[in-house]
């Protein structure tokens, strides 16, 4: 008997409700440290990201008025 015959038979709250809320029970706290994870990773390269293009700023204006001293 294939799945898709067994909830065919069921009524709609068992299909909607009960088996999604299962899932939750069962695989929540999986969900929750997979979530978190990618959260936080995001988190890390975003920072990553504005770290190096502050650098990158800093390291411009300080050369560019290196320049600026040089031509005087």
């Amino acid at each position: 008997m294939a799945v898709q015959e067994i909830v065919a038979g069921m009524p709609w709250w068992v299909k909607w409700v009960a088996i999604p809320a299962l899932a939750l029970l069962v695989f929540g706290g999986l969900i929750t440290s997979v979530l978190a994870f990618v959260v936080g990773l995001l988190f890390k390269v975003l920072l990553f990201v504005a770290l190096v293009a502050g650098l990158i700023y800093v390291v411009r204006k300080f050369s560019s008025s290196d320049r600026s001293r040089e031509d005087w």
